[in-house]
């Protein structure tokens, strides 16, 4: 997957914010640890990498997470019906599906039916600049830059007991 945003905004990129930022907010979907990319074993005898797994509170299941950093195009059913067909062969409980841009009609369909949640996160987003949204929540975080100037006055005092002032 490439991104279609900017050079600099890349699908890894992407997937290292994606999966830290759910980490900070993984209680709010009944998540108790969000883990990097990683292969999860399937039934059918394949391997599938995944980019991030959210173990459930308790350690009682996962879900797998997939990014899709697609900024000209929503994602289709077809594409949310490769995560669900994931979520059944490795016995997944569900799928977190994470894009900057909503999901088309089919794909919320297979979305709902599936157990898979969508999470809008914008794509130019960082670890401290982002806007991420789920269900009917919005988090949102920005950093500030400042530049600060210091003016010190001095006093010098020579040898003679004559003062000069200096700023």
């Amino acid at each position: 997957m490439t991104s279609e945003l900017n050079p600099s905004t890349t699908w890894q990129s992407y997937e290292q914010v994606a999966e830290y930022l759910l980490n900070q907010i993984a209680s709010e979907f009944g998540v108790g640890r969000v883990e990097g990319k990683q292969l999860v074993p399937g039934e059918s005898g394949t391997e599938w990498e995944i980019d991030a797994k959210g173990v459930l509170e308790g350690g009682e299941g996962f879900v797998i997470i997939e990014c899709r950093l697609y900024t000209k195009s929503r994602l289709n059913q077809e594409q949310v019906g490769g995560l669900a067909y994931r979520i059944k062969d490795t016995g997944a409980t569900g799928g977190i599906i994470v894009s900057p841009l909503e999901l088309q009609s089919g794909a919320r369909r297979v979305a709902a039916t599936e157990n898979i949640q969508h999470i809008q996160l914008t794509a130019q987003s960082t670890i401290t600049d982002y806007v991420l949204q789920f269900l009917n929540k919005i988090f949102v975080g920005f950093s500030l830059t400042a530049k600060a100037s210091v003016t010190f006055e001095a006093e010098v005092i020579r040898a003679y007991g004559s003062k000069k002032s200096v700023q």
